[in-house]
């Protein structure tokens, strides 16, 4: 139960409280770039174990009910904390909070989905479209992180809030491909 695949994605778990950490303002209204900078270092190691315990699981054949559980709501959990965090720093406001909503409550919608689905034994499989969405909501919010690691390169926090809601644009597009199908199970 415990192969390597499933001890990276918990990994991935026990990293989100030390993310959050390192981009807590260590004073109201003061930059914290040590903190984003090194948040900024620990989400791609988190992005990597993210690729390779799905990887060495496939390829040794090591794929497990934990695993198949465990994984998404790693992503899950990290997406939700790095976006709750980003809000609350303001790295992420006024009208790009609609994008952030919108992916977060996607997130939730589709657990419940899936759940749902799952006790009355109908798989949904992660389309192409859904895997774009995850690309780009993962490139939004480490090139957030990595704009406030840089504030003088304006132009990373840029590509974050254009991936961000191109992240949410497929956000909405996938989820209703979720509840289409849904839809159809239900009374």
């Amino acid at each position: 139960m415990l192969t390597l695949p499933n001890l990276l994605t918990l990994s991935r778990i026990f990293a989100v409280p030390i993310l959050v950490a390192l981009l807590w303002p260590a004073e109201q209204g003061h930059e914290w770039r040590t903190g984003y900078s090194l948040a900024f270092l620990l989400y791609c190691l988190m992005g990597i174990t993210d690729y390779f315990d799905g990887y060495l699981a496939r390829a040794k054949g090591t794929v497990s009910r934990l695993g198949v559980f465990l994984d998404p709501i790693a992503d899950k959990i990290m997406v939700g904390a790095v976006i709750l965090m980003l809000a609350a720093t303001h790295d992420i406001e006024g009208v790009h909070i609609i994008a952030a909503m919108v992916i977060l409550l996607r997130e939730i919608a589709v657990s419940g989905l899936r759940e749902f689905l799952a006790g009355i034994q109908v798989s949904v499989p992660v389309s192409r479209l859904a895997k774009w969405k995850t690309t780009f909501q993962l490139v939004a919010l480490g090139a957030l992180i990595l704009g406030g690691a840089l504030p003088h390169w304006a132009f990373v926090h840029q590509v974050g809030l254009i991936t961000l809601w191109a992240a949410a644009i497929l956000t909405l597009l996938t989820g209703w491909d979720y509840l289409r199908v849904g839809l159809k199970h239900m009374d």
